[in-house]
């Protein structure tokens, strides 16, 4: 096969590079429509394009993206908000958002991919999340406190975050998840701005309320699922009840 296997795995790399662009894009402008176009403003806005900088997204895709989304000039941003509610193996309850400009396309291929992962949608199963702001940021600090972080910023809790659940967060480094009220996102996201964190997520969210027990093959299969999930273009987030 010579050094055909070489170019199959920079396609690859070059289509899931392509896909993650996609979702950057995409974030920035629903950001927009959400907060506005003005990031200093506009927390969730200010981190999408942060990422999006990292991941080497150009100034012009950005600011269009943006445009897009706030209704500036010609093109407007037009998807629909979707709330797909079911179950990944091991009946671990999820919650998978989606943002589409065809619902008659993407809610049955979602609904494919429940089918493939042997589980079904299963009704309505929000009860078992809260539906919170969520802001996660670190700190240069390893010693800082988070707990009185969290107070000072008007958070009503704090966990841990660290670099192998959140790659934004350096190692080394003071990673915090910060849960709020929905409406406090913005006011959380500024506090900490401006007293040395870091912000590297700022929106609404589900936070489970329960998460069931699993062995390591069973948190594996779940994993794989949540991944063929994630993959799909007009997916958005998948909020899971798994640590």
């Amino acid at each position: 096969m010579g050094r055909q296997w070489l170019h199959a795995k920079r396609l690859v790399a070059g289509l899931k590079k392509g896909r993650t662009t996609g979702k950057l894009v995409r974030e920035i402008s629903v950001a927009a429509k959400m907060g506005g176009a003005d990031i200093s403003s506009n927390a969730r806005l200010f981190t999408a394009v942060e990422k999006a900088k990292k991941d080497s997204v150009t100034k012009d895709a950005i600011q269009r993206a943006i445009n897009k989304g706030a209704g500036i000039g010609d093109e407007k941003l037009i998807m629909e908000h979707v709330v797909f509610e079911g179950y990944a193996p091991h009946k671990v309850p999820l919650i998978v958002e989606v943002y589409t400009d065809n619902v008659n396309r993407t809610a049955p291929e979602v609904r494919v991919l429940f089918k493939k992962g042997q589980l079904g949608t299963a009704g309505s199963n929000k009860f078992l999340f809260d539906h919170v702001g969520l802001v996660e940021a670190h700190h240069p600090d390893a010693n800082i406190d988070r707990e009185g972080a969290a107070i000072e910023a008007g958070a009503n809790e704090v966990e841990i975050l660290t670099h192998q659940q959140n790659d934004d967060v350096p190692e080394g480094a003071t990673g915090a998840k910060f849960v709020c009220e929905r409406t406090a996102v913005a006011t959380v996201s500024k506090w900490l701005a401006a007293n040395g964190w870091t912000v590297v997520t700022s929106e609404i969210g589900y936070v489970p309320k329960q998460f069931p027990e699993l062995t390591e093959a069973q948190h594996e299969e779940v994993g794989d699922f949540l991944h063929s999930l994630d993959e799909h273009d007009d997916v958005h987030r998948v909020w899971a009840a798994v640590k």
